[in-house]
């Protein structure tokens, strides 16, 4: 399994405030940014997979979502975590 509790664990330590800090905008844009680079990665081997893809379209909207009400409520913390996660370049 590509996302055990372990793995998971890891990103919310890395990324939260502790551990256990799972609802943190920067903990759940992180651990969506791992599921979204999961998928990417099987749909390129698997172009006709169209559950996944659909499933891959909606899970970038909601971290979306969360970097749009994080830039909204602390520009700082926004653009701390967009470069931890390299995503915009």
């Amino acid at each position: 399994m590509y996302l055990d509790q372990a793995k998971k664990t890891e990103i919310f330590s890395q990324y939260g405030k502790n551990a256990q800090d799972t609802g943190s905008v920067e903990s759940q844009v992180a651990l969506f940014s791992y599921r979204i680079k999961h998928l990417t990665e099987h749909l390129k081997e698997n172009h006709k997979d169209f559950g996944t893809a659909r499933a891959l379209t909606k899970m970038v909207g909601r971290r979306r979502k969360l970097l749009k009400y994080l830039y909204n409520k602390d520009i700082n913390r926004y653009r701390e975590l967009i470069k931890a996660l390299g995503l915009r370049k």
